[in-house]
């Protein structure tokens, strides 16, 4: 079975290799591999592509700009097989990704998505443990092996607390024909699961290690969050939800949506990093958030 492996690319040129060589490691060998690059300023890229000599891997260059989400859904356009990954430019596939997701899809084929096991690293590639990765691990599902999720309890699970981890998911290319990409979000990786969940798809989760995802503070990300201005967009996101569970009677969804507990103790937790920068602007949007009603 073909795998479409999508990779959206702006950034570090030898991470971006390091996660091609891993896509090449794979011991399932019937893949595709995808990488869209958005106009990063290397001219060394297209050559190293044309170098591999592998028919399996395609290279495509944005002619303008379109930021992280729009390259997300530029990726999503060359999608033609039945499963598919969006993986980010500087993680990394063990050689049993595929082998894992496809023996999961192959017992319960009827999920919409599969979340594999996931070991969290660095910059330098050394494995790590944040805060949020151990909050992360705090509100997964407890159990061991394969577990199969959905409905309300999934869509309160993920709300309470967003325990994925995307780069790593693998999807069921059809689950996305019904949904409705929504515009202006930049919490993709939680909107695009919730929208599925809602139309009536289920979840996979196995906690098999296949899959690396990097994890520095010197992306935009980690940036946005630490002064404060993401929060703002998140709280309308949730509050949207929030109403959207309430229509299809999922109630206690929409509960833990509107008091987004884990978004509010992130918040919390870059409060005394704004404080002690004396960023009096972040300081006032991250209480705002951790205050709000």
């Amino acid at each position: 079975m073909t795998v479409d492996i999508m990779l959206p690319y702006y950034g570090d040129v030898a991470l971006m290799q390091s996660a091609v060589r891993s896509v090449l490691s794979q011991n399932h060998e019937d893949w595709r591999l995808t990488v869209v690059d958005d106009g990063y300023p290397d001219t060394s890229v297209p050559s190293w592509f044309a170098a591999l000599g592998d028919e399996r891997v395609r290279y495509f260059r944005n002619e303008e700009k379109l930021g992280a989400q729009g390259n997300h859904r530029r990726c999503l356009g060359y999608v033609k097989h039945d499963l598919f990954v969006v993986m980010g430019a500087d993680d990394v596939m063990l050689p049993n990704y595929l082998d894992v997701v496809l023996g999961l899809y192959a017992a319960v084929p009827e999920a919409a998505i599969i979340q594999p096991g996931v070991q969290v690293i660095d910059d330098r590639g050394v494995e790590v443990r944040t805060l949020g990765d151990t909050v992360k691990k705090w509100y997964a599902p407890r159990g061991r092996g394969s577990r199969v999720l959905s409905g309300e309890p999934l869509a309160t699970s993920l709300l309470r607390g967003n325990w994925l981890y995307n780069p790593s998911l693998c999807w069921r290319t059809s689950a996305l024909d019904e949904v409705r990409f929504r515009e202006n979000v930049d919490v993709f990786d939680l909107a695009l699961p919730l929208d599925v969940v809602a139309a009536g798809e289920s979840m996979v989760v196995d906690d098999t290690l296949c899959f690396k995802y990097r994890r520095h503070r010197s992306s935009s990300s980690w940036s946005r969050v630490s002064m404060g201005s993401r929060f703002p967009e998140e709280r309308r996101f949730f509050l949207a939800i929030a109403e959207e569970m309430d229509s299809l009677g999922w109630h206690r969804a929409a509960r833990a949506a509107r008091i987004h507990l884990s978004s509010r103790l992130n918040a919390a937790c870059q409060l005394p990093l704004a404080a002690r920068r004396r960023d009096r602007t972040a300081v006032r949007s991250l209480s705002r958030h951790v205050l709000s009603r």
